[in-house]
């Protein structure tokens, strides 16, 4: 099944979700077409089956956000959580996506996906009311400034060779965030 589920992801960000056929799919984990339908019943499914995935990692995401405020600690947590943003991005990605560009016709798929990301812009918003850093009273737009920022940028790295070093891009990522939505000092 983890095959089928690696292979999927393959052919889907290679060839496009709508693009993509099972016989794909099936070629790619170099299996046959019934070990497949053994575990899904279309690519729909497994589509289905890998967004549930994806919505339970970024559920994760939301729970393990700590502390973060304009100290160094807080640097620490933004950092860590951007490095599991962009890990879970990698690997997920094709899905993001897919719910990003409103390609997937299954609104339960669609649900998860806004479910996820609202989780994650909750706990980021609530983290950002916490530093004092906030210039309104209603961070909604800066919120959503955010996680287009994350979002995109992770967009960005999964898409394409960008020559970044991993390190040094979570730096200056973790930077930028923490000074422009957590109210830390530049160095």
């Amino acid at each position: 099944m983890r095959r089928l589920a690696d292979a999927g992801m393959r052919v889907f960000a290679e060839r496009g979700y709508h693009q993509s056929r099972v016989d794909d799919i099936v070629r790619a984990a170099r299996t046959s077409h019934g070990t497949f339908y053994l575990y899904f019943a279309n690519k729909e499914d497994l589509l289905r089956a890998l967004a549930v995935d994806c919505a339970q990692a970024m559920d994760a995401l939301a729970e393990e956000i700590g502390p973060i405020d304009a100290t160094d600690e807080g640097f620490a947590q933004l950092r860590a959580f951007l490095e599991r943003f962009v890990t879970t991005y990698r690997r997920y990605g094709v899905v993001i996506r897919a719910w990003m560009e409103d390609q997937v016709s299954d609104r339960e798929v669609d649900r998860l996906g806004v479910r996820a990301f609202t989780n994650i812009a909750s706990a980021l918003g609530r983290r950002m009311d916490e530093s004092g850093a906030q210039e309104s009273d209603d961070s909604t737009a800066e919120v959503a400034a955010l996680m287009a920022l994350v979002e995109r940028f992770s967009y960005a790295l999964s898409s394409r060779d960008l020559g970044f070093d991993d390190d040094e891009m979570l730096d200056s990522l973790t930077r930028i965030i923490h000074r422009g939505f957590f109210g830390a000092a530049a160095a």
